[in-house]
């Protein structure tokens, strides 16, 4: 495997080679070299009722991992492999309410917790039940209404998203409303980190989104890093729809129109004053993804205003950019760039934590 060379330094640095978005074996590696190896959103548009199943695939395509939420009578949230320990059926195929997991296959029975309960025709097995025959089961963690798992949790959730929930505590995360009629999917072709890459950055802003552009007072534009995440802070120009902060935020006192966080790998929230649009960026192969915008609303009356206006016309501005930049990276005269130094940190960020995982 090839091994990914990436300088600390911003200003020395070059970006990441070309191989990782045109090669197979690179595609296929990141698998398991990346996302199986961080935190993902569960996508349900609400926490799931008491002594209710709520089945789902991890990133379908790419982990195609089959799971299931089980919130037990008591309230606890269970994530759980929705996989029949005995002969491999998928134990819940639609959102249910349920007081137990039982496989319709050959009636093997679960606890909501993932305890093997029962089995028929079992009695003459030796050495049974084991370890073996209760369902996996994986961490959760939980921010508000937002449920996130992980396949491996060597790595805390803290370290992904704990800064941002520190940055904005005083946002009524509780509070929020999915909005079915307002999220939606769309089809990119293009390499899932050069979407990423894209985001990443305000540098373009100018020359890519004009009504954009007008929302937010450029040379204000800023990018802070954390670990395994950052944050592009959106300041908007005067009289335009802002945050009302309160005082115990480190941003009082400043006009911010969006906060854009981003979370390794492939996350982003976005933060206005009417709500938050969640993006997650799902690979389909070295050419394609899938971008998920799912939309959640605290106040309807400001949404047609500030930077978080018009997002549909902005998507659109950024594929257009994205799927040319696809085809030239497979150009033969093209293998590095370098980067901007103020305007970039965010992509140089990205790219070191992209190395650091294809390597290890």
């Amino acid at each position: 495997m090839q091994h990914f060379f990436m300088d600390d330094n911003i200003a020395t640095a070059k970006t990441l080679d070309t191989d990782f978005y045109t090669g197979d074996t690179h595609f296929e590696a990141s698998r398991e070299k990346i996302f199986a190896q961080t935190w993902q959103l569960v996508e349900c548009s609400d926490l799931p009722a008491r002594n209710t199943v709520h089945p789902f695939v991890l990133l379908e395509q790419v982990l195609n991992e089959p799971l299931v939420i089980a919130t037990s009578a008591n309230g606890t949230v269970h994530c759980l492999s929705n996989v029949c320990t005995h002969r491999g059926n998928l134990l819940v195929y639609e959102p249910c309410k349920a007081h137990y997991l039982r496989c319709k296959y050959h009636g093997r029975q679960f606890s909501l917790s993932g305890k093997f309960e029962s089995m028929p025709e079992f009695k003459e097995v030796e050495n049974f039940p084991t370890e073996a025959d209760h369902l996996a089961q994986l961490p959760v963690f939980q921010w508000g209404k937002f449920l996130f798992t992980t396949l491996n949790p060597r790595l805390k959730p803290e370290d992904f998203f704990g800064e941002m929930m520190q940055r904005i505590a005083w946002f009524p995360v509780n509070d929020l409303r999915f909005r079915a009629d307002m999220s939606r999917d769309y089809s990119v072709k293009a390499h899932w980190a050069l979407y990423c890459e894209n985001y990443l950055e305000g540098f373009h802003i100018p020359f890519v989104h004009a009504g954009l552009n007008q929302a937010l007072d450029f040379g204000e534009y800023t990018t802070e890093l954390f670990q395994y995440s950052n944050l592009q802070l959106g300041i908007g120009k005067k009289g335009d729809e802002c945050f009302d902060l309160p005082q115990s935020s480190p941003d009082f006192g400043k006009q911010v129109a969006a906060y854009y966080f981003w979370v390794f790998p492939n996350m982003m929230f976005n933060f206005y004053p009417w709500g938050l649009s969640i993006n997650i960026v799902k690979p389909l192969g070295k050419e394609a993804c899938k971008v998920t915008f799912l939309t959640y609303v605290l106040d309807e009356s400001k949404l047609e205003q500030g930077a978080g206006v018009g997002l549909d016309t902005v998507e659109m501005e950024d594929e257009e950019v994205v799927e040319h930049v696809q085809i030239g990276v497979k150009s033969r005269f093209y293998k590095h760039g370098r980067y901007s130094v103020t305007r970039e940190q965010g992509t140089h960020h990205f790219h070191r934590l992209l190395a650091q995982f294809m390597n290890a």
